[in-house]
Order: structure tokens, then C-alpha cells, then sequence
């Protein structure tokens, strides 16, 4: 046989187990490219959150799933994807440092669990943040405010576990009033049900609370769905208010009737380097917003914060 009959002669077929470590081989080349990058893009660049509850209705729904822009302040040791933050012993602070403004939507890692926050900012280093029978107050004036609407709202239904058996808990339907509140350029809407919520130890309601001074190198968080919200309002979150006054932190989290675990613990204030970053876009949601009498939910896909 000739060489040119050699050169033409067709390989033999590969076996299935040669088909099988050949495939392999591909894919762990692939993964060994692409599992580094996205790494680094969500070390670095942007991630995604899936919004467990509706503590920011009506901005963000209950299974909005969003883009979180992870350089907007820079980075510190909660930036690292995948909580890794949380075991890997890197030092306090944040390199590249550049400040969040009033009314964004911010990620961070909790004050006092290990758990993932998104919350509206609303007090700044050095502000005076109270609520007065359900007014927001920052620096001794009230917010601007204005009423968008009146609607009924019927919240997502949540697992209740009572002993061993788990039931799902329909929640009533709430009147609410959608209210726009504004601060410089930047507005956006809460909701008000005309309720306090619960009370903490020091027999605070949400609604009314004491004066909150925030020290420097820490931020003030509150939900927009005012009264379903467990942030920074909260006094068990803080350190023991002074004559009605709370312009401390560093303290644990002071168990009550009301909040008896630390996963239920609010935020109190939030120290700068446990800031993630600025949630920028609802990508898409796997939840149907739901309001009642015919009224339409804002857009669920690709809407800007």
C-alpha cells in the first residue's frame, strides 16, 4: 500500500469510553477557562441576588432577581462572591473607596447574622434619622413626601412550621397608601399601611421612634414596605438609647420578646465595610406581583433602580 493510500485511510471510530474521557476532557477545559472568570466578574464587576422576602415592596418584589453593581464603593472583604467573606480572615476597610448616596438600593452583609440585606440607604454619617407617626425625618426635617396612590396589596404567601407539619400562610389584603418620597434628584415609592408593625424592647414602635444620630463610618437602612420591614428603625438592633437619643454601635443584638433569635434581628447601623454594593436593575422576576381591583404592578424585566 502506498503512502497516499495510508494518508486517506479513515481513523477508526473512538469507543465509547473514548467518546465519554474525550468529553470530559472538553468540559474540564471549558470549566477550567470559565470558572476563574466568573469568579472574577462577580468578585468584581456585577452579581446576581435573588429577593427572598418583601421588605422593599413596591420597588423590589419577592423573587426579583437583581444586578448588583459590585464596584459602585469599592470593595472589602463582603465583596468576595459567594459570601466567602464570611470564613476568609481579611482585614477591615474597604481600597477604592467612594461614598453611597442617600435613597440608593444597597446589598450588604447583616450587622448581626450571617445573612444578605437589600435596603433603601437613608441616613448618611452624622445625620439625625427619626420617624414621627410614620414620618421619616433625616436631620430634623421631613422627607418630601408625596401620596402616588391608594391601592389594596395582597402579599406573597410564606411556610409557617408548627412542629413538624409546614402550611402556607395566605396573608390578608392590605389598603395601602404608595407614597413617593424624595431627596435631591432621586425619588422613589413605599408603601404605608397605617400600622406599626411590632414593638421593640424599649417599647418603640416603628412608627415613632427615638432620635438615631449615625456615627461615622456607618449607614442607616430602612425597607419601603415600611411596615413589613426589620432594619435599622429598630432599637434591639442598636446599642441602649441616652435620653431618647441612639448614636452609638458596636453593640450585640439585644434579644426581646418580640425578636427572641438573631436571625431576626435587625440591622442597626451598618458599619461602611459590610457594604456588597448598589443594586442597579431588576433583571427579571419569577413572581407575579400581586394587587387587587384590576391595578397594574411597575415592570418586572431589565427596570433600573
Amino acid at each position: 500500500m502506498s503512502e497516499t493510500q495510508d494518508a486517506e485511510t479513515p481513523a477508526a471510530p473512538m469507543t465509547l469510553n473514548e467518546k465519554i474521557r474525550h468529553e470530559l476532557k472538553e468540559w474540564g477545559q471549558t470549566l477550567a477557562i470559565m470558572v476563574p472568570i466568573l469568579l472574577l466578574f462577580n468578585g468584581l464587576l456585577w452579581e446576581q441576588r435573588v429577593i427572598p422576602s418583601e421588605s422593599m415592596v413596591p420597588t423590589l418584589q419577592a423573587g426579583d432577581r437583581i444586578a448588583v453593581n459590585k464596584f459602585a464603593y469599592g470593595y472589602s472583604r463582603w465583596s468576595l462572591p459567594f459570601s466567602l467573606g464570611r470564613i476568609i480572615p481579611l482585614p477591615s476597610g474597604r481600597i477604592f473607596a467612594s461614598k453611597p448616596k442617600r435613597g440608593d438600593v444597597i446589598v450588604f452583609e447583616h450587622t448581626h447574622y450571617p445573612r444578605v440585606m437589600v435596603k433603601r440607604l437613608i441616613g448618611l454619617p452624622g445625620d439625625q434619622v427619626q420617624m414621627l407617626n410614620g414620618k421619616l425625618y433625616v436631620n430634623g426635617a421631613p422627607v418630601e413626601s408625596e401620596l402616588a396612590r391608594t391601592l389594596r396589596y395582597r402579599p406573597q404567601p410564606s411556610k409557617v412550621r408548627a412542629g413538624d407539619a409546614v402550611y402556607t400562610y395566605e396573608p390578608d389584603v392590605s389598603s395601602v397608601d404608595e407614597i413617593r418620597e424624595s431627596s435631591g434628584k432621586k425619588s422613589w415609592l413605599t408603601y404605608d399601611t397605617h400600622a406599626g408593625s411590632r414593638q421593640s424592647e424599649d417599647s418603640y414602635e416603628p412608627r415613632t421612634t427615638p432620635l438615631f444620630v449615625v456615627p461615622q463610618g456607618y449607614y442607616f437602612f430602612m425597607g419601603d414596605n415600611r411596615d413589613n420591614s426589620i432594619d435599622s428603625r429598630f432599637t434591639d438592633g442598636h446599642c441602649p438609647d441616652v435620653d431618647g437619643v441612639i448614636s452609638t454601635a458596636g453593640c450585640p443584638f439585644r434579644y426581646s420578646p418580640n425578636t427572641n433569635s438573631a436571625e431576626r434581628a435587625p440591622t442597626g447601623f451598618v458599619r461602611f465595610d459590610h457594604i456588597i454594593g448598589r443594586a442597579d436593575t431588576i433583571i427579571l422576576t419569577v413572581h407575579r406581583c400581586r394587587l387587587e381591583d384590576g391595578q397594574k404592578c411597575a415592570k418586572r424585566v431589565w427596570k433600573g433602580l
